[in-house]
C-alpha cells in the first residue's frame, strides 16, 4: 500500500491513527484533532526545550520509582481519531499496560504542555478540553513568557484550575505526590539569549 503524504491525508476525514501511522515521513510532527490531521508548530524554541528537559530531569529524580516520565515526541493515542504529542507525560507504574511500542494507548495520569505564542490558544482551550474529555487526571500548562505553571485537576468531565505557581512556590500534585519543585528551580541556569543572531 502506497504511503500517503500530508497534502493527501489532510483532505480526508476522518483521519484515523492507522492512516496517520502509515503516512509518508516528511520530517514534520503531526497530531490528529477530532479526526483532522494538524501540522504542529515550528520546532520548539530553545527556552521550551530547556524547560522540558529540566522538568523531565526534576520529575524523574523525585518520581521515577512511582511513575514513567516521557518527553515528546511520541504519540498519546486517546482514540482512533484523537492523537496528541504532549511535551511531557507521567504514567503511574500500576498503569504501564497502556504503554506500547507505538505510543501510549489511553490517558496518561498527568500531561504537561509548555506553551508558546504559536500554541497558546490550542494548549489553553482545545487541548485542555480534549485531555479532560479522555480522562487525563491532571494537566499542567507551563508558560515560559512569565515562568508560571497552571495546574488543572479533573472534576467529572472538566478541569478546575487548582493553582498558578511562580517563583519559589513549591509545586505539589495530588495525582503525583512525589512532585516537589518550584518554577525558580526549573528555570535556574537558563541563559539569556538575544532574540536574533545578527
Amino acid at each position: 500500500m502506497k504511503k500517503k503524504t500530508y497534502a493527501e491525508l489532510v483532505k480526508e476525514s476522518p483521519v484515523t491513527y492507522e492512516m496517520y501511522a502509515n503516512m509518508e515521513d516528511d520530517g514534520n510532527r503531526y497530531e490528529i484533532s477530532d479526526g483532522v490531521l494538524e501540522l504542529m508548530s515550528p520546532s520548539p524554541a530553545f527556552i521550551h526545550q530547556f524547560i522540558c528537559h529540566k522538568m523531565q530531569v526534576i520529575l524523574d529524580g523525585g518520581c521515577r520509582n512511582e511513575f514513567i516520565i516521557l518527553a515528546a515526541p511520541f504519540d498519546v493515542i486517546l482514540s482512533d481519531t484523537e492523537v496528541r504529542q504532549p511535551d511531557l507525560v507521567m504514567i503511574h507504574m500500576s498503569r504501564t499496560h497502556i504503554i506500547s511500542n507505538r505510543g501510549i494507548n489511553g490517558a496518561p495520569d498527568l500531561v504537561v504542555e509548555i506553551t508558546s505564542k504559536h500554541s497558546l490558544k490550542r494548549d489553553k482551550l482545545t487541548k485542555r478540553n480534549v485531555y479532560a474529555k479522555y480522562g487525563v487526571r491532571e494537566y499542567w500548562i507551563v508558560d515560559p513568557s512569565n515562568f508560571t505553571l497552571e495546574q488543572y485537576e479533573l472534576r467529572e468531565h472538566y478541569y478546575e484550575l487548582v493553582d498558578v505557581y511562580s517563583g519559589e512556590e513549591t509545586i505539589r500534585s495530588r495525582t503525583a505526590p512525589c512532585v516537589s519543585f518550584s518554577m525558580d528551580e526549573l528555570v535556574r541556569g537558563l541563559p539569556s539569549l538575544p532574540e536574533k543572531l545578527s
